[in-house]
């Protein structure tokens, strides 16, 4: 057991290092060959900064533990609205000026609807996920529309600013991206075993595993980075990283492991996880879009939003206890 929890320190520790380098030298080779900022932070750093999520995921789902798959996916989400768009919020109140990222919060809500509907019968079939890939595709699609439009946008001008910041050669940016993802896939097979050996060894379900320590440790690159951007008063850049990161998780994460095996889950999934998540978009959605102008999630609302983690997260460890 001590095996089991010394590689889940580790595993964590290397995965968020290796995703962090993935995300720095794939960002930095895209913009050596041209690609526009704004097309830059909505898929190459969203790609990036869910990495972990997704391999850990399909690893999971490649060696029979649905619990983990699904759990890291759905509890990722949760955990980058209520705690980490929370604390980025206490720390300083995030402002939405992107128009990009306004059009994302309502596809967002309807894209984690699409997710319950598909939930409620208990399975994710292959058939689901390959809806849901195609979804993403289309997604994708419509986002590389978007950023090789010309229109000036906030997202966009953050982004070139933070890439100026980090420049780096070619030649290190491809190294950073090939070793960033071989670590990232070894850590993942690391962080998967440790998990499984912890879940079984004190009969602690998968999906406990995957909804809590999992989740919090993949979704540890958006906390930082949403950290960073909105301590340099880069805000948008603060909610892009959640919003790409949710989409990804909600589609290609979810989409990939179903793929892969096609996933089955007790009825606790949708009246407890989803919900949650659903509400938690919602309130996003409504918190962050602005209405009547720019959309603003002050340090009152950052407050509510850790307040729904800490309660979701003590309700999981008290079913772990419950008789």
């Amino acid at each position: 057991m001590t095996a089991a929890f010394l590689a889940i320190t580790f595993g964590l520790a290397l995965l968020v290092w290796s995703a962090d380098r993935f995300v720095e030298g794939s960002a930095s080779t895209a913009r050596h060959f041209g690609m526009p900022p704004l097309l830059i932070g909505m898929v190459i750093v969203g790609f990036g900064t869910s990495a972990p999520e997704m391999v850990v995921s399909a690893i999971s789902a490649m060696q029979g533990n649905p619990g983990i798959a699904l759990g890291n996916a759905y509890g990722s989400n949760i955990t980058n609205i209520a705690l980490i768009l929370g604390v980025t919020a206490l720390l300083s109140p995030i402002v939405v000026h992107s128009q990009v990222l306004r059009k994302e919060l309502p596809i967002l809500a309807g894209i984690t609807a699409l997710a319950a509907w598909q939930i409620y019968d208990g399975e994710i079939t292959r058939i689901d996920a390959l809806v849901l890939l195609g979804v993403f595709a289309g997604l994708m699609g419509w986002t590389i529309w978007q950023g090789m439009q010309k229109r000036p946008d906030v997202l966009g001008s953050e982004m070139e600013q933070e890439l100026d910041v980090r420049a780096m050669p070619l030649r290190r940016a491809v190294a950073w991206l090939v070793v960033g993802l071989i670590l990232l896939i070894a850590s993942s097979r690391i962080l998967v075993w440790g998990a499984v050996t912890v879940a079984h060894g004190f009969g602690v379900s998968d999906l406990i595993i995957g909804l809590t320590v999992v989740a919090v440790g993949t979704s540890l690159p958006e906390l930082a980075s949403s950290v960073i951007a909105a301590r340099k008063g880069e805000h948008d850049i603060a909610l892009g990283n959640i919003l790409g990161s949710n989409l990804f998780n909600t589609l290609a994460v979810v989409g990939i492991a179903g793929a892969i095996h096609p996933l089955t889950v007790g009825p606790e999934v949708f009246s407890r996880d989803i919900m949650v998540m659903a509400a938690l978009t919602v309130s996003l959605f409504i918190i962050g879009y602005g209405f009547r102008g720019a959309g603003r999630i002050n340090r009152f609302e950052g407050t509510a939003l850790l307040a729904c983690y800490i309660g979701y997260t003590a309700y999981l460890v008290s079913s772990i206890f419950a008789p």
